[in-house]
């Protein structure tokens, strides 16, 4: 195979530093030129040629001031920094040669000729590879400088050149002499010149050792700690850093001491800036001890904001923002008033849970704005990866925390409200399991300790208020589920939405349209027709586009000078919005027999839902249509058996299921219907067909049947009767058990409908079928 090949890239020239290919490091960029080449090769495709200066002075060096000999590398991230400079995380990949050097106006280009190593070892490698590793084992333990977990990493490398060019990286040596081997071609070359010079490390150490033994019995502790300082600027002056470390470790010393650490996580903060300061800025570990240092500075350990608690102001500014939603502001105004009585509540853990659009995710911001705290969101749709919750590990390469510790980091306190958004969206793969990772985030028995793989040292979470949103409650595992206080939200009714409309929707619109109010005057009949007739949801952000297509609209009419304002009612606006999209149930015109008016809830509120019973001669066959559920075919079944159990009592014929097939229909029948609510409708349409006597037109009525005839309490009764009323049904029959939800029905609503509180069949039937002779 060919070790050869031609590429044409932009140019990088470094001062005081080499870097040899498979190293991985970050650079700070500032120069103009060198800016620009990065930029080029982040839109090409990544690659880069990095070669050294001969001359650090030169701010704008040409050919002759470079090394020809360097290495093509490949940019993996890209950072912008507040000072100006950028930082790039780059990847060594090959030696390569400058055949060719070019200047642009904005940055330097050289087409280069690479030099791959052989991959094939001899004996001989092998054994110049032994000694090699044997004198760098013997160098570290002189030296003391490098950790034995380099050792253990570089012993690995199975590859000669690179063995050599790693083992170079981590030695103290002068440019030219790092230059003079990435310029070794020949790997067996480079082995022995690497071999060479670490002997004559070795000696050099042996030799200082010598000294500093003699001098160490009169050397007074100033004079040595003097001496040692001196000798490191020195040291550092050869590899390049002109300035040394000095000033930049007094000033990461003094941001430790200010950070509020707690005292374990403080030693161990100075313990790796210890380690900081005796690695060479060259070397890639360097950068890696100090991004670990900046994140333990940054994170807040102490830093709090002041809880606001005044619950007046907090209900206020809970209701300015969000309509409806009163259990939720009730349980956070509850937390309030507790905390200012405890003064040390522990941060609650909330998950509220609905469907899309009825306003979760912004609820959580009010909560924070309510509480005077700091609010950060944390979307985990998608999540799959356990360490995208707990961090890496530092021995990889671009480690970091886990989100958490991220989000606490931007949150900048200790105690703000945070947001862990789409939590029932995690799923799990061959990476872990989030969800499970999320468990001791979530547990105020725990998370006063919560540990990042990354941080290492444990952080308090104790004192965050968590707040998880979530549309499916059956999608988060049972445990990560019982962490958390369930706060459902069933979704708006129809008056909320027209509130919602008015107060919110039509001015955020109508501002973002750039329109005022004369300009676009809306009334209220008109929006209750877009919420009855163009959207059928739970939320509202069906509503929002559909005001924002009526502003747009108005927007051209505006524009192209057709009028001057715009008035939309209930006449004009099939204009705007085109034909009715959805329709809803209407009472039945007259008594009808064999056809009663039942209550449904689905997720987008609640409708009426005709069932419809008709006879024919047969043998008793029960036939039931409609794309039922099975709950609702057994609500079927129940009702059928009952009135068969009671047909003297109720007039019918006791043979009639030996001489008539019924039929059971619910229209609609490509629409799922299923639920245990409409047990009592059924029965009562069966006996109407069955007698002959028609059910009254403006009575709507839900329920479960048992085969005694008792019937069962529903849930969904607000949204039932809200769906019933625009209906235009009068009077409701419902469960006796259910009379604590008229409570939650509105006011204007509850006024103008009867409610008929029943506990047995019989009940039901003389309210809702008319009687020969009855008006």
């Amino acid at each position: 195979m060919d070790n050869q090949e031609e590429y044409i890239v932009p140019l990088l020239p470094l001062r005081g530093l080499l870097v040899y290919p498979t190293m991985v490091l970050h650079l700070d960029v500032g120069r103009d030129k060198s800016v620009q080449a990065l930029e080029k090769a982040m839109v090409d495709d990544h690659l880069i040629f990095l070669t050294t200066q001969k001359d650090l002075s030169i701010d704008e060096p040409v050919e002759d001031d470079l090394y020809r000999m360097g290495t093509l590398t490949k940019v993996k991230q890209m950072l912008k920094l507040p000072n100006g400079t950028i930082r790039v995380l780059i990847e060594g990949l090959v030696r390569a040669e400058i055949s060719e050097f070019t200047e642009y106006p904005d940055y330097y280009s050289v087409q280069l000729k690479t030099h791959k190593d052989r991959t094939d070892r001899d004996t001989e490698d092998q054994a110049l590879m032994r000694t090699m590793l044997e004198y760098f084992e013997q160098y570290i333990k002189i030296s003391k400088k490098i950790s034995a977990e380099t050792y253990a990493t570089v012993s690995d490398i199975e590859e000669p050149g690179r063995l050599a060019d790693i083992i170079s990286s981590h030695l103290p040596l002068k440019l030219n002499e790092k230059q003079e081997i990435l310029e070794l071609i020949d790997v067996k070359d480079r082995m022995n010149r690497v071999i060479e010079i670490i002997h004559n490390e070795k000696e050099v150490l042996n030799l200082e050792k010598k000294i500093g033994q003699r001098v160490k019995k009169s050397m007074e502790r100033t004079q040595k700690e003097y001496y040692l300082r001196e000798q490191m600027k020195a040291i550092q002056k050869e590899l390049g850093d002109k300035e040394g470390k000095t000033g930049e470790i007094a000033e990461l010393t003094e941001k430790i001491e200010n950070a509020g650490m707690p005292e374990h996580v403080m030693l161990t903060a100075l313990k790796e800036l210890e380690r900081y300061e005796k690695v060479p800025s060259s070397s890639a570990e360097s950068a890696v001890i100090r991004n670990y240092i900046d994140w333990l500075i940054a994170l807040p350990w102490s830093k709090a904001t002041k809880d606001d608690i005044d619950i007046a102001k907090a209900e206020k500014i809970l209701n300015k923002d969000h309509y409806g939603l009163e259990k939720v502001k009730e349980r956070v105004l509850e937390y309030l008033a507790v905390q200012k009585l405890t003064n040390s509540l522990k941060g609650p853990i909330l998950c509220l849970a609905g469907p899309p659009g009825v306003g979760k995710t912004s609820l959580a911001r009010s909560v924070a704005t309510s509480l005077n705290r700091n609010f950060v969101r944390v979307s985990l749709g998608g999540v799959r990866d356990e360490s995208e919750i707990r961090g890496h590990r530092r021995t990889y390469v671009g480690a970091m925390p886990g989100r958490i510790i991220q989000g606490m980091k931007k949150a900048g306190t200790i105690n703000p409200v945070f947001l862990l958004d789409e939590i029932d969206k995690m799923s799990n793969d061959f990476r872990g399991d989030p969800s499970s990772a999320m468990l001791e985030v979530l547990d105020p028995e725990q998370n006063h300790n919560f540990s990042d793989h990354y941080i290492e040292e444990t952080y308090d979470l104790s004192k965050v208020m968590f707040i998880a949103t979530a549309n499916d409650l059956a999608s988060i595992p049972g445990p990560l589920r019982d962490r958390m206080e369930i706060i459902s939200i069933a979704g708006y009714t129809e008056l909320e939405k027209i509130h919602i409309a008015i107060d919110h929707l039509l001015p955020k619109q109508l501002k973002e349209h750039g329109l005022s109010k004369t300009q676009l005057q809306v009334r209220d009949e008109a929006i209750k027709k877009i919420v009855r007739y163009y959207t059928r949801e739970a939320g509202v952000r069906s509503l929002e586009r559909q005001l924002a297509s009526i502003c747009r609209k108005t927007a051209k009419i505006i524009v192209s000078g057709e009028k001057k304002r715009v008035v939309l009612s209930e006449k004009n606006v099939e204009e705007f919005l085109g034909k009715t999209i959805f329709h809803y149930g209407q009472a039945e015109a007259e008594d009808q027999v064999g056809v009663a008016t039942g209550l449904a809830y689905t997720t987008v509120g609640g409708d009426t839902l005709q069932i419809e019973v008709s006879l024919a001669p047969g043998k008793g066959k029960l036939v039931l249509t409609g794309k039922l559920g099975d709950v609702m075919k057994e609500s079927a079944q129940a009702a059928f058996s009952y009135v068969r159990s009671k047909t003297l009592e109720l007039g019918i014929d006791p043979e009639f299921h030996e001489k008539y097939d019924i039929h059971i229909h619910v229209p609609e029948g490509a629409v799922p219907k299923d639920g245990p609510s409409a047990g009592i409708t059924i029965a009562t349409a069966l006996v109407s067909a069955l007698t002959g006597n028609p059910v009254r037109k403006e009575v709507g009525m839900t329920g479960e049947i048992t085969l005694r005839g008792r019937v069962l309490p529903i849930g969904g009764l607000k949204e039932k009767s809200l769906g019933a009323h625009r209906a235009g049904i009068t009077k409701i029959i419902c469960p006796k058990d259910n009379e604590k939800d008229l409570d939650d029905i509105p006011e204007s609503v509850r006024g103008e409908l009867e409610f008929v509180l029943v506990s047995h069949v019989d009940e039901v039937l003389e309210h809702a079928i008319r009687s020969e002779g009855q008006e």
